[in-house]
């Protein structure tokens, strides 16, 4: 095994620490007699529109960016970017008028984005376009209240993805799984170290493959972990219950992101990413009907909506149909496909808004996991993409069995034999994927607790009609560990490495906690997976080349 330098342990205890504590102290300026009466500057001060989640970017391609923040009150989002040269220094000025050349003539880049409001929870979004490629920028983003005072300045950095004739070259990690099974911020361990840790190995870029929150999963002061150690939280109102109103679930959100751990990847590495079941209620269908007396609110699909609107006010989303208003449930919105340059094409999975109710999965004809729309656009892109690598990231592994009562959550139905039920979508694409000659196809996924590396391969496989293929799982990152979980055979998967910390184990010592990194040669020759603990120890790699 590789041990990656860790990111120092005191610093990261004493900054999460910090920004723990600033978090749950009152923003008044005082209480006694001088409190009463602040001076001008004092007002002026206060009145500054603050970001209490910080900054992020995201769905970043070889020539485009959403830039994301949220303000602490009612304020237009501006942007500046400075290119940067390949030493990192600002590009100087050549003279030019500004805005020309995108960047590339020393000149910042000036957008103006929309107002964020109470409709939106103050978060607000600007897609930058005809951005140069291979280019790195130094950002700064603010808010301008309605009398143009400028509110605090949040600065990050990002690259846009390898142009045609560019070096390829790319990293990347993956994972799921953040603040489950209880285990939020907790100041005595540095909050969520992982993330941290993460964003040590200088990713281009950062895929989430779901539970990016547990709304269904209240999160208490203190809990006890299962070798009785005294677990302390950070808590806010929104995280004491289950989710159920509109506040509630942008609570969710807005709660990871007082972590500065999370914050500090977040405005260094653009995200992107997809839901599962956690952001609504766990395991949930459309049409289901809770039974659990936790909830007031018993329809899922209300609060689905509720969990989908406010995860999409929360990610940097690329897709104008997930910009715009709507019911929340509309097609396509979260389902899309990022080009990452040449060599790397990244097709991000919905899973959950068509998946069927959660039946033994033993029906004779297909039932529903993606849907037809999802299905047919997956693989049109995958037949159109020119990159060498094509990754999927789905929030369901394929093969791993994940009961649910005496129902199946997963895609698998435990039985082995031929396609049944929802593996019947799965066996379509596999299929499709193999007819139209798409080669390189790589899945990447979480939802289990536990990292594994799995080989697909027609020759130990009840349904052979597929090329072999790769299926590598990560995660979690902040959430209790569980597993590892049984194989369903009727794909012929091959268990290359797994690895899992204790039932219900905590993030504690970051050894049963897990991400995927992945690092892309320039050319495309070499595609390499690595699965990481929370600490930076690489327990597995996997070299693929590709198929030409």
């Amino acid at each position: 095994m590789e041990n990656h330098p860790a990111p120092n342990r005191r610093t990261l205890l004493k900054g999460a620490a910090a920004a723990a504590l600033a978090s749950t102290l009152p923003t008044t300026l005082g209480t006694g007699p001088a409190a009463a009466s602040p001076s001008v500057s004092a007002r002026r001060a206060a009145a500054r529109l603050t970001l209490p989640s910080g900054i992020q970017t995201g769905d970043v391609t070889s020539h485009s960016a959403v830039l994301w923040s949220r303000a602490s009150g009612e304020g237009r989002l501006q942007a500046v970017l400075h290119a940067l040269d390949a030493d990192g220094d600002r590009v100087r000025s050549r003279g030019r008028r500004r805005g020309h050349g995108a960047g590339r003539d020393g000149e910042p880049i000036r957008l103006r984005g929309p107002w964020a409001t109470a409709d939106t929870d103050f978060t607000a979004r600007i897609q930058a376009r005809g951005l140069p490629s291979g280019t790195a920028f130094d950002l700064e983003l603010s808010f301008e209240d309605e009398h143009g005072r400028r509110s605090e300045l949040g600065t990050g950095r990002f690259s846009t993805a390898p142009g045609r004739r560019s070096d390829g070259a790319q990293s990347f990690v993956w994972t799921a799984d953040t603040a489950g099974q209880g285990y939020g911020i907790n100041p005595d361990v540095g909050g969520m170290f992982g993330y941290e840790t993460m964003r040590s190995f200088d990713p281009d870029f950062f895929l989430h493959a779901g539970d990016t929150v547990y709304a269904d999963g209240p999160i208490a002061e203190t809990m006890t972990e299962p070798d009785g150690t005294l677990w302390r939280n950070v808590v806010t109102d929104e995280v004491a219950k289950v989710a159920e109103t509109l506040r509630e679930f942008r609570g969710r959100h807005s709660y990871n992101l007082m972590d500065a751990n999370v914050r500090a990847m977040y405005a260094q590495v653009p995200v992107i990413a997809t839901w599962d079941d956690h952001e609504t209620t766990n395991n949930w269908w459309a049409g289901e009907v809770l039974t659990d007396e936790r909830y007031t609110v018993r329809d899922v699909d209300t609060l689905a909506a509720r969990g989908r609107r406010a995860w999409q006010e929360y990610q940097p989303i690329a897709d104008h149909r997930a910009m715009s208003r709507g019911s929340g449930l509309e097609p396509a919105r979260i389902y899309r496909r990022i080009e990452r340059g040449p060599q790397l094409d990244v097709f991000v999975l919905d899973m959950r808004t068509h998946k069927g109710e959660n039946t033994d999965g033993m029906e004779p004809h297909a039932t529903a996991l993606l849907g037809e729309e999802q299905l047919e656009w997956l693989l049109r892109g995958l037949r159109t993409s020119k990159a060498t690598w094509k990754v999927i990231l789905a929030d369901l592994p394929l093969g791993i069995i994940v009961p649910d009562g005496k129902g199946q959550e997963s895609i698998s139905n435990a039985d082995h034999g031929q396609p049944l039920g929802r593996e019947l979508e799965l066996a379509r694409l596999l299929s499709g994927i193999k007819r139209q000659g798409s080669r390189n196809v790589v899945f990447l996924t979480g939802d289990v607790h536990y990292c594994a590396a799995h080989h697909y391969s027609p020759e130990r496989a009840r349904f052979t009609d597929f090329h072999p293929f790769w299926e590598f799982v990560a995660g979690p990152i902040n959430a209790g560990s569980f597993g590892p979980n049984e194989m369903d055979h009727t794909f012929g998967p091959h268990v290359d490495f797994q690895k899992a910390g204790p039932a219900m184990g905590s993030p504690r010592d970051g050894a049963g906690q897990f991400f995927g990194r992945v690092q892309v040669a320039p050319g495309g020759e070499e595609f390499t997976v690595e699965l990481i603990d929370a600490n930076g120890q690489v327990q597995y790699t996997r070299t693929l080349t590709p198929e030409r």
